[in-house]
């Protein structure tokens, strides 16, 4: 279950780690991704630095999926999270269980990205922004968004 103790080893309330999860749940989309995205924002809210999740700005458009726009990511939102630091203020999604054993269970890992590299579903994750990029260049390769 979901204890207060188990939420604050990540510095979180359960309210918080419920959110943390269900951000997990739509930017990890399987359950093979989803306990190296929740790695991925604890790593990035310990730094500080932004989530810049897309399905958090999709969900204040009001829309499920989908790409994002140059227009979508300057929306003055809360649930913004490219603009704002920290988890959105509310879940955007009811987490799956996979989705909040993900987020009780990240493995460890200095990961700050990620992106689909498989047409199944798989993504890549990396320490760096220049991996990234090389991941992003070997999806493309694949002709992957």
């Amino acid at each position: 279950g979901l204890s207060t103790a188990a939420a604050s080893a990540f510095g979180l309330s359960p309210y918080q780690l419920i959110t943390a999860a269900s951000i997990v749940e739509k930017e990890g989309y399987i359950p093979v991704n989803m306990p190296d995205v929740a790695r991925v924002i604890y790593n990035r809210l310990a730094q500080g630095t932004p989530l810049q999740m897309d399905s958090t700005v999709l969900y204040a458009i009001g829309q499920d999926g989908g790409p994002v726009t140059t227009k979508d990511l300057q929306l003055q939102s809360p649930y913004n999270t490219y603009l704002n630091n920290g988890l959105t203020p509310t879940p955007i999604c009811m987490p799956s269980k996979d989705a909040m054993d993900a987020a009780l269970h990240p493995p460890p890992g200095a990961w700050l990205y990620f992106v689909l590299v498989q047409k199944n579903g798989v993504m890549a994750f990396s320490d760096t922004y220049a991996q990234q990029q090389a991941n992003e260049q070997l999806a493309k390769s694949r002709g992957l968004p």
